[in-house]
């Protein structure tokens, strides 16, 4: 049985914010994948971008991904683009039931205009557009990594949480 929840989905969908509030409510610890690897890295992870490129930033993402899968009873929250690399999920799979929150595009353009610096990959002119080519892009990922999908759209932190709990209830490989 699993023990633990893996939050994935595109950026502004909600993962940090719900997976602090889910970790609270089920006495897990809440790990954030990108703050680890700006830990091993040293650096922010615009600056990861800046000075070595994306390519270096999903390897590091890897190495990441590799040192916390198997930890148990935790909720993970990854990186939007985790999924884009298959060894990512296989390894979230073996412990974690993988949980994608969703949004629409216009309202992850209202949540992330407030972290312009933050989002590299946001980083253009025409940002809805961008978020709109991610989104298709990495779509068929994050359907097929997913034990569960719950969308943020319309709902705040704790209903999301609640939502989540609700739907892990009837989910047949994960254990509290």
């Amino acid at each position: 049985m699993k023990t633990s929840i893996a939050l994935i989905g595109f950026m502004g969908t909600g993962k940090t914010a719900v997976g602090k509030v889910l970790a609270r409510k089920l006495d897990k610890k809440f790990i954030e994948l990108d703050a680890v690897i700006e830990k091993n890295a040293g650096r922010s992870i615009p600056e990861i971008f800046r000075q070595d490129g994306e390519i270096r930033f999903r390897e590091l993402e890897i190495e990441a991904v590799r040192d916390i899968a198997t930890k148990k009873d935790v909720v993970i929250a990854c990186g939007g683009g985790s999924i884009l690399n298959t060894i990512n999920i296989e390894r979230l799979k073996k412990e974690s039931v993988i949980i994608c929150l969703s949004a629409s595009p216009s309202v992850i353009l209202k949540r992330t205009s407030r972290d312009m610096d933050g989002r590299p990959l946001l980083n253009v002119a025409d940002r809805e557009q961008q978020i709109k080519k991610l989104l298709e892009f990495r779509r068929p990922f994050y359907n097929r990594a997913a034990d569960i999908t719950v969308n943020t759209s319309r709902l705040n932190i704790d209903s999301v949480a609640d939502k989540i709990l609700e739907k892990l209830k009837g989910h047949e490989s994960y254990h509290r």
